[in-house]
């Protein structure tokens, strides 16, 4: 059985998080404590618990490992499900950042994720009790003293460690992503949070807590990493429709190297992630679809959603639609009906297949509609691309 306190706001909460403290720490840790009281007061429950062997809860630390943390996180977002509401929100202080980071997959609900002074990978706490590790290879465990206390490390601890790269993990996060990390921690160095921040693919933010400890001793510096969590977070979290005010905004498209070595790209677009690269013929790997292929890919699906659109509309007994797209460039004296007439030209040729009981005029008219989608016009009209030199968004802090 785990040890766990909820912190609840005065009236209805909008939102419940879950928190996972810090390595060989406890709920009621200075940072767990002072920024789950303070987000209760934002409206959002928080429950806080001891993972398995630590502070109230049952079981035996030197059982535990890296993966045993992960999957204490995934059932305590069960509860919360089961009780009351599933986490919209994550926090890992530490290595429950790392934690709640590997976590995420497995908690669908989770809209957004925060970590404090966490290590971009798990391995990263044997620096701890560097000077025991041969001790606990050659024995198979040994008695350390972390933070003035003994605890039994085994040689599966270690083992279990290096088998949690998270990388690809932070990669595939599929949610927003905020980083506190202060650039004098001792403990872990901000190195780390420049890690996770590049790995990760936006929606993503980095806050220096300068000042402050890896432990945010500090009332000041754990009510201000509170204050900073819950004016980040609302417009991540669901409303009573599920609906967040981040649903509701004009989506942003990002794109990220994904191989310097060759063309292939991470496209991130809100909630959703894809690949782009271009085919081995042109000198990429075919990891994903080209960037004509992806403009097709635009024209085809808006295409379809408008005659799917038209047809609820006037109630046609449309069934189902199919679009078949293909990009070549001709010569522009062998189109009579195109202005330019010099030189190439694109020419997309776009078939569009239509079931359904419909007579000839409603096909006729469901075609001449197909002109009406949006992106159809845009690649029509005029378009203006204001292109702007961007800078990194975390800087280095010494």
């Amino acid at each position: 059985m785990l040890d766990a306190r909820l912190d609840s706001p005065p009236g209805a909460p909008v939102a419940y998080a879950l928190f996972a403290h810090c390595f060989t720490c406890a709920k009621e840790s200075v940072a767990a404590t002072r920024i789950s009281r303070a987000l209760a007061q934002k409206d959002i429950a928080v429950l806080r618990f001891d993972f398995t062997g630590l502070g109230g809860s049952e079981g035996e630390f030197a059982n535990t490992n890296f993966s045993s943390n992960v999957l204490d996180l995934v059932r305590a977002a069960a509860y919360l499900r089961q009780s009351a509401r599933a986490p919209a929100l994550l926090i890992g202080h530490s290595l429950g950042g790392a934690a709640v980071l590997s976590a995420a997959a497995d908690i669908p609900e989770a809209k957004a994720v925060v970590t404090i002074g966490a290590p971009s990978e798990p391995d990263h706490v044997r620096h701890l009790f560097a000077e025991n590790i041969d001790e606990v290879i050659k024995h198979g465990e040994q008695t350390v003293t972390l933070g003035g206390r003994q605890f039994l490390i085994r040689r599966q601890f270690l083992d279990d460690l290096t088998a949690h790269p998270i990388a690809e993990r932070i990669r595939g996060l599929n949610r927003a992503l905020l980083i506190l990390h202060s650039p004098q921690d001792e403990t872990v160095d901000i190195g780390h949070a420049r890690t996770i921040y590049e790995s990760a693919l936006h929606p993503k933010s980095f806050i220096s807590l300068y000042g402050a400890n890896h432990l945010l001793s500090r009332e000041q510096d754990a009510e201000y990493a509170a204050s900073l969590v819950s004016a980040w977070v609302h417009p991540y979290l669901p409303t009573a429709t599920g609906e967040t005010a981040e649903d509701r905004k004009p989506r942003t498209v990002f794109i990220s190297e994904a191989d310097q070595s060759g063309f292939a790209q991470d496209i991130s677009i809100g909630p959703h992630y894809l690949r782009g690269d271009e085919p081995v013929s042109f000198g990429g790997d075919d990891s994903g679809p080209s960037p004509y292929d992806l403009l097709l890919a635009s024209l085809g699906a808006c295409t379809a959603m408008t005659l799917r659109m038209y047809a609820r509309h006037k109630k046609l007994a449309l069934e189902h639609v199919e679009v078949e797209l293909s990009h070549s460039k001709i010569h522009a004296s062998d189109c009579s009906e195109c202005e330019t007439k010099k030189g190439k030209i694109d020419r997309i040729d776009r078939r569009i297949y239509i079931e359904g009981e419909l007579d000839d005029a409603q096909r006729k008219r469901l075609l001449e509609i197909a002109d009406r989608c949006p992106i159809h016009q845009t690649l029509h009209s005029e378009v203006v691309v204001d292109t702007s030199a961007g800078k990194s968004l975390i800087e280095d802090s010494n």
